[in-house]
């Protein structure tokens, strides 16, 4: 279900790149769906499934399935009324949010430029994507009442829906209108509403679709509040530095939020594909562990993560790293999509997909602090990371222009990932095992033979460029399943086995 998802999202990039390119109409509209972006991953694989989730699986553990009605009722009732006000809020503050995080677009608009009509569009088009924030948290809670009870395909299939609906309303849509971008739009509105509507029947049948109260003084909200402030911080933080990054890039040149943001995308595949993924897996898992005091079980779950996570992540990054232009190429380089926007795209794609492993140990680190209800150390590394990607962007883009961005991006990703798993050890909590670090030892070098078995086949850019579609498809296609059969056969010389990754 994540890959169908996937898969659909990177076919919604490829429409958006031939409606829009890399041009200032696509800069806006990449900013304008940063923030409902940035609150997705919040609410939907963030801060707040990882404070609610212990909670409900606390409550389930005592076998009252009455309390957990409860506990879903008050929950849904006061986030549905907080999140419906900060809506409301968010709608009508939009042009300060334009202001805020298009700094670079504001002034340009304050001193009538000739990219003032940029601030002008994005006020506009926060006030018709802000509303998804109401609807995803909604789906956000439901889906999290799902995995806890194992049903994981219904959220994994859900954001099918927003993806459909921004591929329909590119095609149909965007060109009646004189500003296409705004098409898209609506496609995210229309997206947020079909995919709170797909989950109710799910509920329902398992139970759980309960009548919202208001209960903010209600002994499991309170818990779960307590644990969620703090949580906004420790486990989105590489989101926030990504909106940082969003407010340097307003005042680069044009094309720089766009040619990060289809870096990104292809950076999300991977990442939501295995990532999130397993984190989704291995949170409910660790929540019912540490609610029966299982420290070995616990460990044992952290530690398949770890495991897990190293073995895809590794040839992942690395091959977007050696194929990055010829899989831009390949996606998005028709319409309004260059070969100068390749080549720019892929400079960022190489500093994101650096860090790409460390994004990945995120989300399977953190939620052994969360599990065990403890918000406090995540948000100080978070602290720490936030506060290091500020430096490291302020650096970088000075020399690096937009590719600074990106790499500042990884390194504040790659500190926050040591700074967990070195909280973890030193709680007793965690610690790597040694036969792990043995195995991601050796999965690093055959993920490095791989790598550099594909780079040194691979045709230059230029040649890459004279190929007909079929040509290119064939090439890449061919040095993707080299680069699956040298890692395997690699792992396999080796001695990494199918055993070593189950147990």
């Amino acid at each position: 279900m994540t890959l169908i998802s996937r898969v659909l999202g990177l076919v919604r990039d490829v429409v958006v790149a031939n409606l829009m390119g890399a041009g200032a109409a696509a800069d806006v509209f990449f900013f304008a769906n940063k923030i409902p972006n940035f609150l997705r991953r919040l609410f939907a694989e963030g801060a707040f499934a990882q404070a609610f989730v212990p909670v409900l699986a606390e409550t389930k553990a005592e076998g009252d399935k009455d309390g957990v009605r409860q506990l879903i009722a008050y929950v849904s009732g006061t986030l549905g009324t907080l999140v419906m006000i900060a809506t409301i809020v968010g709608v009508v503050g939009s042009p300060v949010l334009a202001a805020i995080f298009g700094t670079g677009w504001f002034i340009e608009w304050l001193n009538d430029g000739p990219e003032a009509h940029k601030f002008e569009t994005a006020s506009l088009m926060l006030k018709i994507t802000f509303p998804y924030l109401f609807f995803i948290a909604l789906t956000a809670l439901s889906g999290s009442i799902l995995n806890t009870y194992g049903r994981f395909a219904v959220a994994a299939f859900t954001p099918v829906f927003l993806n459909i609906a921004i591929i329909s309303c590119a095609l149909l849509l965007s060109p009646t209108l004189d500003e296409p971008a705004l098409g898209l739009a609506w496609g995210v509105f229309l997206g947020g509403i079909i995919q709170f509507l797909f989950q109710i029947p799910f509920l329902k049948r398992a139970g759980f679709l309960v009548k919202p109260k208001w209960g903010w003084r209600q002994p499991g909200v309170v818990k779960i509040r307590t644990l969620m402030i703090p949580a906004l911080f420790g486990v989105s933080v590489s989101q926030l530095n990504l909106l940082f990054d969003t407010f340097i890039a307003s005042f680069l040149m044009t094309g720089s939020i766009s040619w990060l943001y289809y870096a990104d995308r292809l950076l999300e595949f991977p990442l939501g594909l295995f990532g999130i993924a397993i984190a989704t897996v291995v949170l409910p898992s660790l929540s019912s562990k540490a609610a029966a005091h299982d420290k070995d079980a616990f460990k044992h779950t952290m530690d398949w993560g770890v495991r897990m996570v190293s073995v895809l992540g590794l040839p992942a990054a690395l091959g977007l790293i050696v194929l990055a232009q010829p899989i831009l190429m390949l996606l998005f380089m028709r319409g309004e999509y260059t070969s100068n926007d390749v080549l720019a795209s892929s400079y960022s794609l190489f500093a994101y997909a650096s860090g790409l492993l460390f994004f990945m140990y995120i989300k399977v680190l953190a939620p052994g602090y969360f599990a065990r209800q403890d918000t406090k150390t995540p948000v100080k590394f978070g602290i720490y990371a936030m506060v290091s990607n500020m430096v490291f962007n302020v650096i970088l883009a000075s020399w690096l222009g937009y590719i600074g961005l990106a790499a500042a991006t990884s390194l504040s990703a790659l500190l926050n990932a040591g700074l967990l798993y070195w909280g973890l050890r030193q709680l007793g909590v965690f610690q790597l095992s040694s036969e792990s670090v043995g195995l991601i030892i050796r999965m690093l070098i055959s993920a490095v033979i791989m790598a550099f078995s594909v780079w040194y086949l691979s045709p230059e850019f230029k040649h890459w460029l004279q190929f007909s579609f079929t040509e290119a498809v064939f090439w890449l296609v061919g040095l993707m399943l080299l680069a699956a059969s040298v890692y395997t056969v690699m792992l396999g010389i080796l001695g990494v086995r199918v055993r070593h990754l189950m147990r």
